[in-house]
């Protein structure tokens, strides 16, 4: 599967749970019922009312706090469940949701004044109340949730409510961007179980869960008493084919609607619609060992790399400079990709070489199988490259639990120099999710820091506004130019397919949070 959704920062015992079962930022074991054709295939079936949608894989759980991880989100996420706020991916702005104004009244406090009127799949009220259990669920709990892990990750949050619409919110420390950190905490009445994860949740959203059979199919249905416009279809039936090429099949052969996760090569055809992601390609350098450890080594990694060849000929995508993508709080427009110059690159080896640095230790470039197709001749193009300009680097391709020893803290040790092949998403929209976990000295994902960078992701963190887009996106001009940890490679493009009888425009947060709202009948 590609590597889709955010990178995350969990507890060690999150860490550990989700390298037990392969769920991780990116990464979602494939539960998935693996078809050899589409004549084999459990037929969708249902009538036209029914919006019939096939997946990569399985959802390996619906639990609401973790929504924030891209299987679970893109079924859960404003279909089931919904949150006070919500952000809007192709402005940036963050509008309202079950919240309908937020207020700052201290450094350490918001107020929240809630929409009326609003009822659970289970006929009982949205109150406030409903809204502190469920932050505290999420921040507060032993049932280790991502959304805390990733997003709060040590921010205190105590969540009281004043009357049945009114709610404060308080943290411990000065948080300018609470209010979209709870874009993520999605909203459960309070008679869901506080100590255990949940199945089938219980929300406010347009459509409720009908049918959950496991390893064969999920269905859901309009909720008719949801509080806001009514959803176009009545039903909504997600099946999972680990193929991408039997997912496009469906579509074209008009046994499915929908199909998401495609590759260029799949054959959906003029069924095939592409649209900008949040996930960007990177490979992260082992900048503390030599001879990475030389920033000449690291201008020259990406000197070498053939930024439009890799788009053009391996996987859809536009070269990159930065971790993130336009509209995520921080990204830098003047940072552009580095270009492919490999007459440079060898320069640069060579100066390096003179001085004595280690240039003949051989560098490992790690990659991941699956994390976006074509993902093993992405990194023999990388290889190429690096060798001709002089350097030693081997490939070695792990399936993803092995790949997440290295992603993660503490790193294996004895592996000598590494070019990891990563992606990231930022779904929520703001640099701090990506900053201090990847590129901060202590990061969980974080090979190599400095000082100054250091401070000046402390200093964008608590900002807000113009000047912590200013502040966050200096932060990324003092890593491209003086820091080089990384060789960001390109913006991934998604692709779904779509029938001739559904209206829907994806957009940069459709692999995470895909709308069922938001699809209509073709006129």
């Amino acid at each position: 599967m590609a590597g889709s959704g955010l990178t995350r920062t969990p507890s060690l015992a999150q860490r550990s749970r989700l390298r037990a079962s392969g769920a991780f930022t990116s990464v979602v074991v494939l539960l998935a019922v693996c078809a050899c054709s589409v004549a084999d295939a459990d037929p969708i079936g249902e009538g036209p009312d029914t919006l019939r949608v096939v997946l990569p894989e399985e959802p390996p759980t619906l639990e609401p706090c973790d929504a924030s991880l891209t299987a679970t989100g893109r079924v859960t996420r404003a279909n089931i469940t919904e949150a006070l706020t919500e952000r809007d991916p192709s402005t940036g702005r963050l509008e309202q949701a079950l919240a309908t104004k937020w207020t700052r009244t201290s450094p350490t406090s918001w107020t929240f004044a809630l929409r009326e009127g609003v009822k659970f799949h289970d006929g009982s009220p949205f109150t406030a109340a409903a809204a502190a259990f469920s932050i505290k669920r999420a921040t507060d709990s032993d049932i280790e949730c991502n959304v805390d892990g990733y997003i709060f990750t040590d921010t205190e949050v105590t969540a009281t409510p004043v009357n049945d619409t009114t709610l404060e919110v308080s943290t411990k420390s000065p948080d300018p961007i609470l209010p979209l950190r709870l874009s993520f905490v999605e909203i459960v009445p309070t008679s869901t179980d506080p100590g255990a994860r949940v199945r089938k949740p219980i929300g406010t959203g347009p459509y409720r869960i009908d049918e959950w059979s496991q390893g064969r199919f999920l269905r859901l249905k309009r909720f008719p008493e949801y509080w806001g416009k009514a959803p176009e279809f009545a039903a909504a039936k997600y099946v999972w084919r680990a193929e991408g090429s039997v997912r496009a099949a469906m579509v074209t052969n008009d046994e499915a609607d929908v199909a998401i996760g495609l590759a260029p090569e799949d054959g959906a055809g003029d069924r095939a619609v592409e649209f900008a992601t949040n996930e960007v390609s990177y490979l992260r350098m082992d900048a503390t060992k030599a001879p990475l450890d030389d920033i000449r080594i690291r201008r020259a990694v990406n000197y070498a790399i053939d930024r439009e060849g890799l788009v053009t000929a391996v996987f859809a995508g536009r070269p990159s400079g930065q971790l993130v993508s336009k509209g995520v709080t921080g990204y830098n427009p003047r940072i552009r990709p580095w270009p492919y110059d490999p007459e440079r690159a060898k320069e640069l080896v060579a100066e390096a070489r003179a001085d004595g640095v280690p240039t003949d230790t051989t560098i490992t470039l790690i990659g991941r199988n699956g994390i976006y197709p074509k993902a093993a001749e992405a990194m023999e193009v990388v290889q190429d490259g690096l060798l001709k300009a002089g350097l030693k680097v081997e490939i070695r391709m792990l399936d993803v639990n092995a790949w997440l020893e290295y992603l993660l803290r503490p790193f294996p040790g004895g592996a000598g120099p590494t070019l990891l092949q990563a992606q990231h998403g930022n779904q929520a929209g703001d640099a701090a999710f990506t900053m201090g976990q990847i590129y901060g000295s202590e990061g969980a994902q974080s090979s190599y820091g400095t000082r100054a960078l250091d401070a000046a992701i402390a200093k964008a963190q608590l900002a807000s506004g113009e000047e912590r887009q200013k502040a966050f996106a200096d932060a990324f001009a003092l890593q491209n130019d003086e820091v080089v940890r990384d060789a960001v490679m390109a913006n991934m493009t998604g692709i779904l397919a779509l029938s001739p009888d559904v209206r829907y425009r994806p957009d940069s947060a459709t692999n995470d949070e895909m709308r069922l709202a938001d699809m209509r009948r073709a006129d």
